[in-house]
């Protein structure tokens, strides 16, 4: 039955990629003594008390209410407002959509000094502007940064890139046309697609990816549990609130108008 629901699960992930489309978003930081795939594999129990005072070392001074947990899988880029986070044996993972707009090179100490594990990893995609940011941070010194989207270009690429790059880089994973748009596609503005790196990224440092197929040494992120939390700046707007506020201002507006030209000469409001 195990085998079997680890197929089903594999079969859901590469839909999207059948599809021609890929659906999956982050905004994640782990921190671990280097070794996290081994340490996610058997992570199954939370550590309460120490992730708690690792969000009261991320967040100083903000409000954190507890709220409903979730599993990794479900975790990678939570609602406005809410942070999964989960400290394990090895290992603690933060999930936190305020992350992404962080950007490495400028990252605060703070940050990257809570957990106080040697490596730090961070992790942001988005599946609808095909943005892709990933760092590694080995004690506090930062090796590897890339940052790049179709429609900003690449935005930041400090250090040597990583050997699960080199053949992204070398052009060996061109985006393909999609045959259903037709023949007159734009070439993709970049020699290959961020998220399929970002899935590398994903593996190589986390030991997981969200769509594709997991391998037999992946941790498997449908059972690493994380706890929820809803996390308020005292001193700022709280983040659902904002987006509440927008939809409404949004829907407030008035629709544009659609004219078309009439034979004689009018014009007519469709």
């Amino acid at each position: 039955m195990s085998e079997l629901s680890d197929t089903v699960r594999a079969l859901e992930r590469k839909q999207g990629e059948w599809d021609g489309v890929m659906g999956a978003k982050t905004s994640l930081l782990i921190f671990s003594d280097g070794e996290t795939p081994s340490a996610l594999r058997g992570a199954r129990v939370v550590d309460g008390s120490a992730t708690a005072e690792l969000l009261q070392r991320l967040y100083p001074g903000w409000v954190l209410e507890p709220d409903d947990g979730t599993t990794l899988v479900e975790a990678t880029y939570p609602p406005d407002g809410v942070c999964y986070a989960a400290s394990f044996s090895g290992v603690d993972v933060v999930c936190d959509r305020r992350l992404m707009s962080l950007r490495p090179s400028s990252m605060p100490e703070y940050l990257l000094e809570a957990s106080g594990r040697g490596r730090v990893f961070f992790h942001a995609m988005h599946s609808v502007s095909d943005a892709l940011t990933f760092a590694v941070w080995e004690n506090g010194r930062l090796v590897r940064s890339l940052s790049l989207s179709p429609d900003s270009g690449i935005v930041e690429d400090i250090g040597a890139p990583y050997d699960f790059e080199a053949p992204y880089w070398a052009g060996e994973h061109p985006v393909e046309p999609v045959p259903e748009w037709g023949d007159d596609q734009p070439p993709y503005p970049l020699d290959f697609h961020p998220l399929e790196l970002g899935e590398e990224a994903l593996r190589a440092f986390a030991g997981f990816v969200l769509e594709g197929y997991p391998s037999p040494a992946d941790a498997d992120p449908d059972e690493v549990p994380l706890n929820g939390y809803r996390v308020t700046d005292p001193n700022g707007p709280d983040p659902a609130e904002l987006r509440a506020e927008m939809q409404q201002r949004a829907a407030a507006m008035h629709r544009h108008r659609v004219l078309r030209f009439e034979a004689d000469g009018t014009i007519t409001a469709v």
